[in-house]
């Protein structure tokens, strides 16, 4: 549903996501950047949650987002079959069923193995089109790529040999940028830095594009920003850790999560609340049950820890959360009624409730927190201070037999 202006058609649960944060966002990354290095828009797991082809759409036609970065060859359809004009790399496996199709579309695959050149440039020769490549290269990571040493030169010439594969870029992924020291990832830029060196010295080969700085290292290491950087969860307003540091630039949060209180009963002391009976009341309270649940993505792991934000204030969860509901303690909140609207994450009045905290109280991370926003809370975008779509997962099913 996307018009001029619309009315949030949703009472039960609902992400908002605001797209004048992700435009602020974008604008202080590029102003970190140095050299001008292009900008790929890390949007894999639906966008962190947010939703992929909304937030590639607001970024289609800002210069400084050369390209999208994706997981799996699914999610880069998905851009293309929605129109977005720039291209998307799968960063991860890409299994050989998918490249005539990848190939077809201009996604750009990962490669890494002797048998992925042999199935790629023969999918593409089929296709008829050039497949592009970003080799991907292990500087410490140990998860996918070629060695920095003599046999992955060897590699990128015989990728060079390879008639229907054009080789866009290289790149390999820091494991620690993310962390106070610095001398891991200053020894895996100095492996990748001086086999790159190498592949255009001794293989007379300029690759377009090299990348390697993630988020964090977007923030504090200039020095390694190269020809591209993947800017990930500092896209979203969430920072990489707490070692990194904030200086020169804020962030904003692109994600708020609310609900509505269903119902609102008075308990008695001692009367317990859900399942196990983990809480049980000290003296008579008032207890607000809220319609979301674990299977909604919403962390089991905050039972009798989370809060939630009403009227301003905040509203301790009590008990455990159910995989539908869970229940707060509105007892200091006399002003609260059923309807009102609970923030999960998010700012109400001068409280906020953030992916981080979330993370930190229920035993996950601020990038796990986002991407387990499930399927059945639609998604509200906000520009401008008005909701200029929505987007409703239930009414996107389809069913093939």
């Amino acid at each position: 549903m996307c018009e001029e202006m619309i009315k949030n058609p949703y009472r039960r649960v609902w992400v908002c996501v605001n797209l004048d944060a992700l435009h602020d966002n974008l604008r202080q990354i590029a102003a970190c950047r140095k050299n001008d290095a292009g900008i790929i828009a890390v949007i894999k797991a639906d966008g962190y949650g947010h939703g992929a082809v909304m937030l590639a759409r607001e970024m289609d036609e800002i210069p400084e987002v050369i390209g999208y970065a994706v997981a799996t060859e699914e999610e880069a359809v998905l851009l293309a079959d929605a129109g977005i004009k720039k291209p998307a790399m799968v960063l991860g496996y890409t299994f050989p069923e998918a490249y005539e199709e990848m190939a077809l579309r201009g996604v750009h695959a990962t490669v890494f193995t002797d048998q992925m050149l042999e199935d790629m440039n023969r999918a593409a020769q089929k296709a008829g089109k050039k497949m592009h490549v970003h080799i991907a290269v292990d500087t410490g990571m140990s998860r996918i790529g070629i060695r920095p040493d003599d046999e992955g030169l060897s590699f990128v010439a015989r990728a060079m040999q390879c008639p229907n594969l054009s080789i866009d870029g290289i790149f390999t992924h820091f494991a620690t940028a993310d962390e106070a020291d610095k001398s891991k990832t200053n020894v895996q830029y100095e492996k990748f830095s001086s086999f790159t060196d190498r592949v255009e010295k001794e293989l007379s080969l300029k690759i377009p594009l090299r990348h390697c700085s993630n988020s964090a290292s977007i923030l504090e290491l200039p020095d390694m920003h190269m020809d591209a950087v993947r800017a990930g969860i500092i896209l979203y307003g969430m920072w990489p850790s707490d070692e990194v540091k904030r200086d020169g630039i804020v962030l904003e949060p692109l994600l708020s999560l609310k609900s509505r209180i269903a119902y609102i009963k008075e308990l008695d002391a001692g009367q317990e609340i859900s399942y196990g009976g983990t809480f049980c009341t000290a003296n008579p309270m008032r207890v607000a049950t809220i319609p979301v649940g674990y299977a909604d993505g919403y962390p089991r792991g905050l039972s009798n820890k989370g809060d939630v934000l009403i009227a301003g204030k905040r509203a301790r969860i009590l008990g455990r959360v159910c995989m539908d509901q869970f229940m707060v303690d509105v007892t200091k909140i006399p002003e609260a009624k059923v309807g009102d609207i609970a923030t999960l994450i998010g700012t109400d009045g001068i409280e906020t409730i953030t992916m981080e905290e979330i993370g930190d109280r229920s035993g996950r991370f601020n990038y796990e927190t986002a991407c387990c926003l499930g399927k059945r809370i639609p998604r509200v975008y906000e520009k401008g201070g008005k909701i200029v779509c929505t987007r409703d997962y239930f009414h996107e099913e389809k069913l093939f037999f």
